[in-house]
């Protein structure tokens, strides 16, 4: 509703400053302080007083007598505070709200009939999800999810890196080391974990061995190189025996998230079908294009990039950001816009990418990069294996672990009345562990770096994962009690939304809440639009805190409560669930039934 009302208030604005003849291109609508009843405000008397030749309050004063409330259906009253006017909700509009919030899809916009791709995580398939990577399937999962709910045909795609040194390295590690000439045994029992232990026998062998037997083994990996280059079939084909089967390990890693991909585009892709030789020629008649230091490059000075983009190295080889254009030309392509989630250390490229984009004439309008800064562990919170780094499964089974611990730690008699039985306490522990992951990574902007700290993340009482999710775990309880269905909202004794009148919902926290669903669609589209899920992550926790207000000052299921007033304050507690649950999913939060 407050997208509506969000229209109406544009509307009345402009068709008064319309006959008071001033402009109407800026509205000054903005969000009012937390304690002005009002759900928007304007400043528009700051910026009209010169022109119309009196303070702004006065100016304020003759915009909200134009303005007939009456003929509103959102807004109430307006009502002038100095020089802003303020616009107070109506009973329709949280009419309205309690209404549209019992619906299960509460939140999701209407189809934009926009397709976007976004790509992420794109790790190379060189072994194990590392940690400090897993801001990007987390943000990634996320942003996806976000343009999703806001209406947009999403597909999520996983860019393999399957052509570069790095695999060709891994390949001929692969086919010249037998298990014995191994180091140890695998970290855990899963594909990639196992055949990573190839990879890093192969670079350890290319540091150590005799200068003839590193010319030959140089020559293999070269020949692997320049067999994907030609187009080679059984190049490929002895790369992908690698790359496939570490993808599909990694693929489960993801899955824990969980991190789903509609498609996992291999770089070769662009080799195979000659995109990346067309695009290697058109790149040579650039007037940036340069010939230095053995190597085809682009000179982007001129564009403010002081650093020359190399795309073909003197032995007829491409790189990696060479097939990235070719891979995002087929993205123009297939999508309407395209949504790329890198890690900050990729800034320059992807300022290069976009640049010889433009030169190449794409529009580039439609392309959005989304850059993230690193995930740290505190200094001895979890310890590295072999020197290898903290893998993201350690994590996510540390983070199970620790919520189990918390979760048995804070059972009462419960437990004695078998309401939760070991079955539960896992689900839990699963769904509060990698929930709790999951919130603390996504609800800070992306471009601060962050520390990961268990306690936070963990914490039951502050405003994290667990706060949230005990909401929604809190309205499912209420919804059974009273002989609801906690997935649907809807009664075994049918409660007739139309029959509620507005004003049985009347006190301050139960409009508080209901003003906060309100909103809910508007920071949907808001952070669609900006694409920053911790957006999101922000208005959940100010639910909560509605939420919770509500729950302490209104009493649902109490012998003494109006039975019209039960009803109402039920279907309220339906739209909180229905709401708490699609903002957590939106995160990759699951939403717990009971906790």
């Amino acid at each position: 509703m407050f997208l509506s009302l969000r229209v109406e208030v544009e509307a009345a604005l402009e068709g008064a400053l319309s006959e008071l003849e001033f402009p109407t291109d800026d509205l000054g609508i903005e969000e009012p302080p937390e304690d002005v009843e009002s759900v928007l405000a304007s400043s528009v008397a700051f910026r009209l007083a010169s022109e119309a030749g009196a303070p702004p309050p006065q100016v304020a004063g003759q915009i909200a007598d134009v303005i007939d409330a009456d003929e509103l259906t959102y807004v109430a009253e307006i009502q002038t505070q100095g020089p802003y006017l303020n616009f107070l909700p109506s009973d329709a509009y949280f009419a309205e709200t309690l209404t549209a919030g019992t619906d299960e899809s509460y939140g999701a916009l209407s189809d934009r009939e926009e397709s976007v791709v976004v790509e992420h995580t794109s790790a190379n398939p060189t072994g194990p999800v590392h940690v400090g990577r897993a801001r990007n399937p987390i943000i990634g999962d996320a942003v996806a999810n976000l343009l999703d709910i806001a209406g947009y045909d999403v597909d999520r795609h996983y860019y393999v890196n399957d052509a570069g040194r790095q695999m060709a390295v891994f390949t001929w590690a692969y086919e010249t080391f037998d298990e014995e000439d191994l180091d140890g045994e695998p970290e855990r029992d899963r594909i990639e974990y196992d055949l990573v232990r190839y990879y890093r026998k192969g670079n350890a062998y290319l540091e150590n061995a005799s200068e003839a037997d590193r010319e030959a083994a140089e020559a293999e990996i070269e020949s692997i190189m320049q067999g994907l280059e030609a187009g080679d079939e059984s190049a490929y084909e002895r790369v992908s025996e690698v790359v496939d089967q570490v993808l599909s390990g990694m693929k489960g890693c993801l899955e824990r998230l969980p991190a789903e991909f509609d498609e996992f585009v291999k770089e070769t892709r662009f080799m195979r079908n000659g995109d990346t030789d067309d695009l290697v020629a058109r790149l040579k008649e650039l007037d940036e294009a340069v010939y230095e230091e053995d190597a085809w490059q682009l000179d982007l000075e001129d564009q403010g990039i002081d650093k020359n983009l190399v795309f073909l190295r003197s032995d007829g080889t491409s790189l990696y950001a060479t097939r990235d254009l070719a891979h995002h030309e087929w993205k123009f392509e297939e999508y309407d816009r395209a949504v790329t989630v890198l890690g900050e250390d990729h800034k320059l490229q992807a300022r290069q990418l976009k640049t010889t984009l433009e030169l190449l004439d794409n529009d580039t309008s439609d392309l959005r990069q989304v850059l993230y800064s690193y995930v740290n562990l505190p200094e001895g919170k979890m310890s590295t294996r072999r020197g290898t780094g903290v893998d993201l499964d350690d994590l996510l089974d540390e983070a199970i672990d620790r919520a189990r611990q918390e979760v048995e730690d804070r059972l009462d008699d419960r437990i004695r009345d078998d309401d939760l039985d070991e079955d539960d306490i896992e689900r839990i522990a699963h769904q509060v562990g990698i929930g709790a992951v999951r919130y603390d990574i996504v609800s800070k902007q992306p471009t601060k770096a962050i520390t990961f700290e268990w306690e936070q993340a963990l914490d039951f009482e502050a405003q994290s994962a667990p706060y949230v999710q005990y909401v929604h775990a809190r309205c499912c309880g209420i919804l059974e009690e009273a002989g609801l269905d906690p997935e649907t909202g809807l009664a075994t004794q049918d409660i007739e939304l139309e029959s509620l009148e507005a004003d049985l919902l009347a006190t301050e926290a139960e409009r508080d809440l209901l003003e906060t669903i309100a909103r809910f669609p508007a920071v949907v589209d808001e952070a669609a639009d900006d694409l920053e899920p911790h957006q999101i992550a922000t208005y959940t926790r100010t639910f909560a805190d509605r939420f919770n207000g509500f729950y302490r000052e209104c009493p649902v299921l109490a012998d003494d409560v109006d039975p019209e007033i039960r009803e109402a304050r039920l279907a309220l507690v339906a739209a909180s669930k229905h709401t708490v649950a699609n903002a957590l999913s939106i995160l990759g939060v699951e939403p717990p039934r009971s906790m």
